[in-house]
């Protein structure tokens, strides 16, 4: 039998689009084709990580920035690339083009977010969900607001057009990318849309150190 490759897949977007029920839902369907898969989130559930969710309303700007990528290195080091190198695959809620996009909003420059975050792992499929500014307003008024990026009334605009920065940018460092529009599809369309590029690419180009540009 041959030994599967492990690999990082992330998921990122606007609050309200669905990710941690679309993640859920691409772990399940991924097992069901015999995939071995870990999920995990960022900030992580260490203890830098509790600590650095539990005061994102209270820190901002460089300093969140600086929290945010030291747990991440500290993620990947103590549960995201053990579990890539037994050949799982990893799906992560939130990763690199969050920080791309909430530390902006934040007011980091992207060229200081890229150079914190120049040795961590890529991921080896980037997915951002999305949705119309309109309908993420919708979902969060109903849903509630989990952080103060969430309470900004111009907030899901802002970071509709950043992810769609972080987009490009991604691309730029050789990372692939997928965009989901969730407006008018369900958390497990989206995961079975996700499923699908992730079966037809089994390959793997985890450990490359994010590329500075």
């Amino acid at each position: 039998m041959t030994q599967q490759t492990g690999r990082l897949i992330s998921l990122d977007g606007p609050g309200g689009v669905g990710k941690s029920t679309t993640l859920a839902t691409l772990a399940d369907l991924l097992r069901q084709r015999g995939n071995l898969v870990h999920t995990t989130t960022e900030p992580s559930n260490s203890a830098l990580g509790r600590f650095t969710r539990a005061h994102a309303d209270q820190i901002h700007g460089r300093a969140l920035a600086c929290l945010v990528a030291g747990d991440r290195y500290e993620h990947i080091r103590t549960e995201i690339r053990p579990h890539i190198d037994r050949g799982e695959t990893v799906l992560c809620d939130r990763y690199l083009a969050s920080t791309l996009v909430l530390q902006r909003l934040d007011g980091v420059p992207e060229r200081f977010l890229l150079d914190l975050n120049a040795e961590i792992l890529l991921p080896d499929l980037s997915v951002i969900l999305t949705a119309s500014p309109q309908t993420i307003r919708h979902r969060l008024t109903a849903r509630g607001a989990h952080h103060r990026f969430e309470r900004d009334p111009e907030g899901p605009t802002r970071e509709v057009e950043l992810y769609g920065c972080a987009e490009q940018t991604l691309r730029g460092m050789g990372v692939p990318v997928l965009v989901v529009n969730t407006s008018d599809i369900t958390p497990s369309d989206a995961a079975a849309r996700i499923a699908a590029t992730v079966l037809a690419s089994p390959g793997s180009v985890t450990g490359s150190p994010t590329k500075r540009t």
